[in-house]
């Protein structure tokens, strides 16, 4: 089965952390993304640019409407996600607790359509 890993963080700690803090944050990342990778749990990821930078698109009424910006207010934005391969969703919370913003962000597990 395939996961989405969606990786939740406040923005406002990561800007918080210092250089050392962040340095430990990028290495235990890496060391993560390795060992999931090594695993042959590993399909694919990518990091989000600030919500900030978001547009959210609507239809209504046959209309298309875009809002800058995120949709709604939360401390926690979504700031990064993992697709992986798990042989179930026991096997997918063991691989999510191991992403390095858990310790501090919320990691939302999603099987994905027809995996």
């Amino acid at each position: 089965m395939k996961f989405a890993c969606l990786i939740y963080q406040d923005e406002a700690v990561l800007q918080k952390m210092s250089k050392d803090e962040m340095g430990k944050l990028t290495a235990d990342y890496k060391s993560f993304h390795e060992s999931v990778q090594k695993s042959g749990n590993y399909v694919a990821s990518h990091g989000l640019s600030s919500p900030q930078n978001a547009t959210v698109v609507r239809v209504r009424g046959g209309k298309t409407l875009t809002t800058d910006g995120p949709f709604v207010e939360t401390k926690e934005q979504l700031g990064s996600i993992y697709v992986i391969e798990a042989n179930d969703v026991k096997e997918a919370v063991q691989i999510a607790s191991k992403i390095p913003s858990a310790r501090f962000g919320s990691i939302e597990l999603r099987p994905l359509w027809g995996s």
